[in-house]
C-alpha cells in the first residue's frame, strides 16, 4: 500500500528535486504551492508544469495575504532591490535581502494542516544550509524544533501517528542536488529559478538564485537548460 507525502513546491529546483525524491520512495504526492504577493508568479507557472509532468492532480496553491504587510525582502517589497552580481563568489555570508521573515514557519504550518487532511504523515521541504546558510529557517536546527512542536499541535500527533519532515537536501551542494535530481529524470527545463524575471519570464541571469543554478549546473557538468534574457 502506498503512502501519501506533502510536498512543498515552489517551481525551483531544489523543490522540483525534492518531488522527484518523494516520487522515487514511492509517495504519493499531494503538492503545496504558496502566492505570498512575491514580485512574480512565473514560479507558481512553473510549479503547475512540473506537476502535470508527473500527472499529479492534487495541487494546493494557498493565497497568503500575511506578507502584503511584512517589508524588508526583495522579494516581497518593490522598494528593496533584488541584488545583481557577476559571480557567484561574490554572495555574501550574511542573511539576503531575499530573506522573507518567516516564511518557512508559514509554509509548514499549511504544510501540517494539508498533511493531516489528507492522512500523510510525511511532508518534504527543499530547505538548503550550505547555498543560503544566512537563512535562518533553513537550518536543520529549526527543521528539528518544528517537526516536535508540529507533533504536539496536531491530533494525529498525540494519538501516536508522528509527523515526518523530510529534508534531503539539506546538506548538499546546488551540483549535488542537480546531479541526484538528473538521475531521477527531474525536468528542470520547466523549474524556474530567477528572483528576477522578465515579464515574458526569462531568468535575468545575475541575481543570487541564477548564480547558483548556472554553477550548478557547471559544477555538475550538465547544460543549463534556463532561458535567460541576457546573453553574458
Amino acid at each position: 500500500m502506498s503512502k501519501t507525502a506533502v510536498v512543498l513546491l515552489s517551481g525551483g529546483i531544489d523543490s522540483a528535486t525534492c518531488l522527484g525524491i518523494a516520487k522515487d520512495q514511492g509517495f504519493d504526492i499531494v503538492a503545496i504551492s504558496f502566492d505570498y504577493n512575491q514580485r512574480h508568479k512565473v514560479e507558481l507557472e512553473a510549479a503547475k508544469l512540473i506537476l502535470q509532468h508527473y500527472g499529479i492532480t492534487k495541487h494546493y496553491i494557498f493565497n497568503i495575504g500575511l506578507f502584503q504587510k511584512i517589508g524588508g525582502s526583495a522579494l516581497t517589497d518593490t522598494a528593496v532591490p533584488v541584488p545583481q552580481s557577476l559571480h557567484v563568489s561574490d554572495i555574501g555570508e550574511d542573511i539576503p535581502v531575499t530573506y522573507v521573515p518567516a516564511r518557512n514557519m508559514v509554509f509548514l504550518s499549511y504544510a501540517l494542516g494539508v498533511a493531516e487532511q489528507n492522512g500523510a504523515d510525511d511532508i518534504f521541504i527543499g530547505v538548503n544550509a550550505l547555498d543560503y546558510s544566512g537563512y535562518p529557517d533553513c537550518r536543520p536546527e529549526f527543521i528539528e524544533s518544528f517537526a516536535k512542536t508540529a507533533n504536539l499541535a496536531i491530533k494525529s500527533g498525540v494519538q501516536g501517528s508522528q509527523i515526518q519532515i523530510h529534508t534531503p537536501l539539506i546538506k548538499l551542494t546546488k551540483s549535488e542536488i542537480i546531479s541526484r535530481g538528473n538521475s531521477l529524470g527531474v525536468p528542470y527545463h520547466l523549474t524556474h529559478s530567477c528572483y528576477s524575471p522578465t515579464e515574458e519570464g526569462l531568468a535575468c541571469r545575475h541575481c543570487d538564485a541564477c548564480l547558483l543554478r548556472r554553477q550548478g549546473f557547471e559544477d555538475a557538468g550538465l547544460v543549463d537548460p534556463t532561458r535567460y534574457h541576457h546573453a553574458a
